[in-house]
């Protein structure tokens, strides 16, 4: 697969769209930042034990359905989002996590490798302020083997996203 510019798309460790995405953000120079595994980071987890940084510094990304409508949210991997807030915030009367086929297709991306931009169709975007309590996030970039390193203010500038406080109270 060709790319605008010429150059070929698997010569990235994102996904095609992905790194396509990037290009066309003029964020190009981040492909040779992103890092592929070879076992999965599918899971905040998985991806924090992989690059060796805390889990909160795993930046999540996770659709929901408001009223039946994607919402994409992106969420320290330390935290769970909690519904509630993300209901008052949306003003939605319910929110539910979205399904494994609304997923792909909203994003054009399989749940464990969604990026927090560079998606099929245009969602509405909510970012935990918990995002920046770091210099640097980690956050997947198409795939459930790769990752990519940005600051958190440019990472939710990229996404479009409105920085709100939506992570569960700690226990």
């Amino acid at each position: 697969m060709t790319t605008t510019d010429g150059t070929a798309a698997e010569d990235s460790a994102a996904h095609p769209r992905f790194a396509e995405a990037l290009r066309e953000m003029g964020l190009a120079e981040l492909q040779g930042r992103v890092r592929r595994f070879p076992d999965a980071t599918r899971t905040a987890g998985e991806a924090a034990a992989a690059i060796g940084c805390e889990l909160s510094q795993i930046c999540k990304s996770l659709i929901f359905a408001a009223d039946g409508v994607p919402v994409l949210v992106l969420m320290d991997g330390a935290s769970r989002v909690d519904l509630e807030l993300v209901r008052k915030e949306l003003g939605a009367e319910k929110v539910t996590r979205a399904r494994a086929d609304v997923v792909r297709e909203t994003t054009g991306y399989a749940i464990g490798g969604v990026p927090p931009f560079g998606h099929r169709t245009a969602t509405r975007v909510l970012a935990d302020r918990s995002l920046l309590a770091h210099d640097v996030v980690w956050a997947a970039a198409g795939t459930p083997y790769s990752v990519f390193p940005m600051a958190p203010r440019t990472l939710i500038a990229h996404a479009g996203a409105t920085l709100v406080d939506v992570r569960e109270p700690a226990q």
